[in-house]
């Protein structure tokens, strides 16, 4: 991929992330929700769907860019994907924190125009014993947020200046735990679902194969490098 289009092809991922957002806010500007049986559970499900697409795709890049050296570039792209996902794994959770658990957002609303910032917090306070009580009784929302906390991590050192500040083989070493992050995300969405229903099974296939992928990708990597010892032992001793 020549340099010069990176930019451009930038721009577009930019545009194609970001849609489903404002596809989903123009369905709430236009009153589509108020037709749907439960708008609520719209809402999560599209936004969880898409945090774990784009955490996938995001995967994708590393093992695609290997294929050929014209796909280097590709790594540009991983980047932006992971924070995409983790801007929609944040709606997911925001969505389950102020519908799901009773914020009142018309009060919070109006205190906010009035000025009563205060009351924004005394109305999360009336709703945290029982975001509390849910997270101690159901699994999947524990295994989530666990997903949404590794997410956080990886985002705040996304920037070069913390890969500068951490050290490249720390930097790398954390930013693994992406893949610990996609794994609670199939967990979280098979557990989410009824028993029987098999919507997960798509992702769970797809994160298979890429686990596999970087599995394969380390042991050849381990077979290809020379062992250290042997060159010198190969070598015939000094008289």
């Amino acid at each position: 991929m020549p340099n010069r289009l990176v930019p451009y092809i930038k721009a577009l991922v930019h545009l194609l992330c970001l849609a489903p957002f404002f596809v989903e806010l123009n369905r709430f500007r236009t009153g589509a929700f108020d037709l749907e049986a439960d708008p609520v559970a719209s809402i999560t499900h599209f936004t969880g769907d898409w945090a774990l697409w784009l955490l996938l795709v995001s995967l994708v890049v590393t093992p695609l860019r290997r294929l050929h050296p014209s796909l280097s570039n590709l790594i540009r792209f991983r980047r932006m994907l992971g924070l995409y996902a983790f801007f929609y794994a944040s709606l997911h959770l925001l969505v389950y924190v102020l519908l799901f658990s009773g914020y009142d957002i018309q009060m919070a609303w109006d205190s906010l125009k009035h000025g009563q910032v205060a009351k924004l917090w005394s109305l999360w306070l009336t709703v945290w014993p029982g975001v509390v009580d849910d997270l101690t009784k159901r699994r999947f929302i524990q295994v989530g947020l666990f997903a949404w906390v590794i997410l956080l991590a990886l985002a705040v050192t996304s920037p070069n200046f913390m890969l500068r500040k951490l050290g490249g083989k720390n930097w790398q070493r954390l930013h693994r735990l992406v893949y610990v992050a996609a794994i609670a995300g199939c967990i979280h969405y098979w557990w989410l679902v009824k028993v029987g229903v098999k919507a997960p099974m798509k992702d769970t296939i797809a994160l298979t194969l890429l686990l596999l992928a970087r599995i394969g990708w380390t042991i050849l990597k381990q077979r290809r490098e020379p062992i250290p010892n042997a060159s010198k032992a190969a070598q015939p001793a000094e008289a």
